[in-house]
């Protein structure tokens, strides 16, 4: 297969950085730069989006995107031609013209100069690649959780939105969810006492979706070789890519990573660890036997943190978050809250207490804060945080003993082993790319 991720640094540093005038040619609409950052945009102007990745879970992103009124979606991306045409249609659709840029390679879409931000629901072994791309090139960022594949890489995501002075909202999207909200704001206001546990129940095994696992040439419109970017060379069969990629260590890291931004990001928001993150893990799991789909499954692992409460991740726990306290508890899932006492669910919170960052619709924050410039309600060092106790987990059942975690340096104490796994060398030319781009 003829190479298709070639990188021309001077030619991408041209078109982002400081993207001079005149280097891409396209219709201009006025950014939220031109407009002065620090006021935002004008209530007159729509905020110019791109996608990228419009499979899955971008899709949903788009049309929702596509649904509020300050929005004028400009691009999409994706490296599958049926999912950029689909993608297409629709901007058109609602747009009432032909005129949306389709493009196989982000770095192009980056490149417009009249685009104020991007969504990205891309596979999690491209996460922190196109999310630092866009920040360097100052684009405000809607990107699907997990944050990033692995710890590392989400560090660089924080360190580059912090740098370049982007909006950052992770699509962790139970944060804009009143009955999330609700349950954290008992815990917080201490109506269930001092809490010494918090259970979180996550899916079991691998929802894989079946196909052929023979190797075959891929789909005519699809850039396999893009598809993978920075991860490692691997021959394609119809059921390597798309969903199932979340199960396939190489791209993601199973139901642990593809839920742990939801859930564990919940525990944290109720327990105020939304900036730290556990001292201790240990934790046991059962790998299946496919050598294709190995992601960990029947798991359980156990973080402990200096703030003195204990977090029980698994699969088969009841899902959702359950926090356990001195005086009662709080479950909470999607669409359900539970508590004992009965009596917590009717609580009301006066103006001295603990009232939680409130957001009823997570898209729209997004770009509230793309306008205001204020902080979104699951911005990229919270994301961070989030997942990495799923990161955490993972290796400590990987690894098949106790590791102890320095959250400030973010670093495993006195176990080069488990440091190692912190990261990952990037295939090809991704590895120079990334360096450059997050210098």
């Amino acid at each position: 297969m003829k190479s298709r991720n070639r990188i021309d640094r001077r030619e991408f540093l041209k078109r982002t950085g400081a993207l001079a005038a005149g280097a891409v040619a396209f219709p201009y609409l006025a950014r939220s730069s031109a407009l002065g950052r620090a006021g935002g945009i004008a209530p007159s102007n729509k905020i110019t989006m791109g996608a990228i990745g419009v499979g899955g879970m971008g899709t949903g992103d788009l049309r929702d995107f596509i649904s509020k009124k300050e929005v004028q979606m400009l691009a999409v991306c994706d490296v599958d031609k049926q999912h950029r045409d689909r993608a297409k249609k629709v901007v058109d659709a609602k747009n009432g013209n032909e005129d949306c840029g389709a493009y196989n390679d982000f770095r192009d879409l980056i490149a417009r100069k009249d685009i104020d931000a991007v969504m990205i629901a891309t596979p999690d072994q491209w996460h922190a690649i196109v999310a630092v791309t866009a920040a360097k090139a100052g684009k405000d960022i809607h990107a699907q959780k997990p944050l990033a594949y692995n710890i590392a890489e989400g560090r660089a995501i924080v360190d580059a939105v912090k740098k370049h002075g982007v909006v950052w909202q992770t699509g962790s999207q139970q944060r804009s969810d009143r009955r999330f909200r609700f349950a954290c704001e008992l815990v917080r206001n201490g109506a269930i006492g001092k809490v010494h546990t918090v259970k979180v129940g996550l899916p079991n095994r691998n929802s894989v979706r079946g196909g052929s696992t023979d190797p075959c040439d891929p789909p005519e419109g699809f850039d396999y070789d893009m598809w993978l970017g920075p991860a490692p060379f691997a021959w394609y069969n119809p059921s390597r890519c798309h969903w199932n990629f979340r199960w396939i260590r190489d791209y993601g890291g199973g139901q642990i990573t593809d839920w742990a931004g939801h859930h564990c990001d919940i525990a944290q928001w109720g327990m105020n660890t939304d900036h730290t993150s556990p001292v201790e893990i240990e934790g046991k799991g059962i790998w299946p036997k496919s050598l294709l789909f190995n992601g960990v499954e029947d798991y359980r692992f156990v973080c402990k943190y200096k703030e003195g409460f204990t977090m029980i991740v698994a699969g088969g726990l009841p899902m959702g978050v359950r926090f356990e306290g001195e005086k009662g508890w709080v479950h909470v899932n999607r669409g359900r809250l539970d508590a004992s006492p009965k009596s917590l669910l009717d609580i009301k919170f006066g103006p001295n207490d603990i009232h939680l960052y409130k957001s009823d619709d997570h898209r729209q924050n997004f770009l509230d804060c793309v306008k205001t410039r204020k902080e979104t309600v699951a911005p990229a060092d919270v994301g961070h945080h989030s997942i990495m106790v799923g990161h955490l987990g993972i290796i400590a059942i990987t690894l098949e003993r106790k590791l102890h975690w320095d959250p400030k340096r973010e670093r495993f104490i006195n176990d080069r082993g488990a440091n190692d796994m912190l990261s990952r060398q990037m295939r090809g030319p991704w590895q120079k790319f990334f360096q450059d781009v997050t210098s």
